[in-house]
């Protein structure tokens, strides 16, 4: 509905000559540089949405973007003749924000307005949280907020907008934003803002985006009760050489670890596990024991040969992990009696027992086949499990539907771990479920969905794009599983 303009009358103001006015003097209607604005009332918080590129409009600049508190597009400029000037002029909307110094003025007239009425758009567009905040946020219960147009939501439980077909992406951007200490190391700037980056790198910007997009999620003031990773998804693009890409489904799987890696890397870390805020959440320990399998058709006699050889002794590699890959049976070829399809189930210490550091499996190239056996050595705070339901052969890509059978609560990853480990009494090594991840549909047009543990509350959340409900945990395990992250417990006793 249209507002109508107030008549601004020239007030003939008592002005100082430029040379004596001070920096520092105190605003007020008397001061050349500060005016009491007439069009406040004209500003329509429902239109402002600060989720997309911050560039102009018309000419695509992101040098010296404004954006216009009318109508909420971005324009350039303030001097006579750019973009934000032409349109004030033209549309009669006068108040607009720097979208980078978050400065307010008043077009045309070109003069900076001051008003407390205002920290509210200036919060929505670069929030900032206290310590103490952020110690609460997963212990203190937590309150809902409000939109503008009185919608209710609550922080942290907010739907992320799927432009075309990025639900790959935002399924993991909801499981990282509840993993307690990296949100908590992103929801403040201060945290990352001293890394130096090489002079015209800009790879920087990707956790610059992310460090954006938490606090948008977590913030409490926010005018709406959605996000639009937009400007976050625009950096993946850049830096993943449209590997990823937001118009095309892509494995939740491949840009989870993409991501965790170039994270790592932008932010200066390396290969030891405390050099950055992810390694020290998410990096853990295995050896890998491989051995060359003699081919088939020797005789027993050059088999025995060839293993005595180098090449053919057992062969152990330390290495690092940022998450564990499930292998599922395969599922049944028959239907059953009643001419239906048995789903099948399997246990999820039945899939752990792969790095027990006992079980072998076979591994097959195109000219050696090799038994390998993982032995897990130090467990990290969060496990991330990738519970692999896709193969591809030459024909089709197939999915397999087996369900997983877990426990929400008290995890125990102790077996996994190798049995010099296991005999020291090790202690902390049971898990919570914290995310978890599910694909539902066909292997190729399937959609991905989230549940996501609200700690304050003990709520679990189904989050899937924009829509998000409240679900029983007991409806968790019924799923297609496909990502879970898990929590070392803070109290095993």
């Amino acid at each position: 509905m249209a507002q109508t303009q107030p008549t601004a009358k020239r007030v003939k103001l008592e002005q100082k000559p430029a040379h004596l006015v001070e920096e520092d003097e105190t605003p007020s209607v008397f001061n050349p540089k500060y005016r009491v604005c007439p069009y406040l009332d004209t500003i329509n918080r429902n239109m402002l949405d600060f989720d997309f590129e911050k560039l102009c409009s018309i000419s695509l600049t992101r040098i010296n973007v404004y954006a216009c508190l009318v109508c909420g597009k971005y324009f350039q400029g303030r001097g006579t003749n750019t973009h934000a000037y032409t349109h004030s002029v033209g549309e009669a909307h006068h108040v607009f924000l720097n979208l980078h110094t978050l400065r307010f003025y008043c077009l045309p007239d070109n003069y900076e307005i001051i008003d407390s009425s205002l920290d509210d758009i200036k919060y929505v567009l670069n929030p900032t949280f206290l310590r103490q905040e952020i110690a609460q946020l997963d212990q203190v219960q937590p309150k809902h907020s409000r939109t503008v147009d009185g919608v209710l939501y609550l922080p942290g439980i907010v739907g992320l907008n799927n432009i075309k077909a990025n639900d790959y992406c935002n399924v993991v951007l909801h499981a990282l934003s509840h993993v307690g200490p990296l949100r908590d190391y992103f929801l403040r700037e201060q945290n990352y803002a001293h890394i130096k980056r090489p002079p015209g790198d800009s790879m920087f910007t990707l956790v610059q985006r992310f460090g954006e997009l938490m606090r948008k999620m977590w913030n409490p003031r926010n005018f709406k009760a959605h996000v639009s990773p937009h400007e976050m998804l625009q950096a993946v693009v850049l830096w993943s050489s449209k590997r990823f890409q937001i118009t095309e489904q892509g494995d939740p799987i491949d840009f989870l670890s993409w991501f965790l890696n170039t994270l790592h890397r932008a932010m200066k870390g390396t290969k030891q596990p405390n050099s950055s805020i992810l390694y020290k959440i998410f990096l853990g320990e295995m050896q890998i024991y491989t051995r060359k399998i003699p081919p088939v058709e020797l005789d027993d006699t050059a088999k025995a040969e060839l293993l005595a050889t180098e090449e053919y002794k057992e062969q152990v590699e330390h290495t690092n992990f940022i998450y564990l890959t499930c292998d599922l049976p395969p599922p049944p070829l028959f239907i059953d009696e009643f001419r239906e399809n048995i789903i099948p189930q399997v246990n999820l210490y039945q899939l752990l027992g792969k790095f027990n550091g006992s079980a072998e499996k076979e591994y097959k190239t195109y000219k050696d086949n090799f038994m390998k056996r993982f032995e897990i050595t130090r467990l990290p705070q969060f496990i991330i499990l990738y519970i692999k339901r896709f193969t591809k052969n030459t024909f089709f890509l197939e999915k397999n539907p087996t369900i997983v059978n877990f426990p929400i609560k008290n995890v125990d990853f102790g077996d996994i771990l190798g049995m010099r480990k296991r005999d020291g009494n090790v202690k902390d090594t049971k898990y919570n479920l914290v995310a978890n991840i599910v694909h539902d549909g066909d292997p190729k047009k399937g959609t991905y969905r989230a549940h996501i543990l609200h700690k304050a509350n003990g709520q679990w959340y189904e989050m899937q794009d924009l829509h998000v409900t409240e679900i029983l945990p007991q409806m968790i395990t019924l799923t297609e599983s496909y990502i879970q992250i898990y929590e070392r417990c803070a109290d095993t006793s």
